[in-house]
């Protein structure tokens, strides 16, 4: 799924893709007996890309959560590493995937 995405190629031949969102199914959490600094205190899940109709796409995915998003609760993820970042505060931290919100409706009035 991923690598299906459009690719912009720089001057220099090297292949950009922009800051992108997916669906995803939180299905666990994670432990970390040794972690990067940056992601103490930090919950981490595990999250299975979805499709519209809810089929996992992909591999499953580790984000940080501010959120507190249940188990398989549907999350909206963000691949915007610079944000997941500065919500660490910490430019050199490992992290990629941050939850940016819990979906409670799959269309307006429709709650899941």
């Amino acid at each position: 799924m991923l690598e299906n995405l459009p690719c912009w190629e720089s001057g220099a031949g090297a292949c950009f893709r922009h800051d992108f969102m997916l669906l995803a199914r939180v299905e666990g959490n994670m432990v970390a007996t040794r972690k990067h600094p940056s992601l103490e205190g930090w919950r981490l899940v595990i999250c299975q890309p979805v499709g519209a109709g809810g089929e996992p796409e992909g591999n499953p995915l580790i984000a940080i959560d501010c959120h507190g998003a249940g188990m398989h609760q549907e999350v909206i993820l963000s691949s915007d590493g610079l944000a997941a970042r500065k919500a660490v505060g910490d430019d050199k931290s490992p992290v990629r995937w941050l939850v940016v919100g819990i979906v409670d409706e799959s269309e307006p009035g429709k709650r899941i």
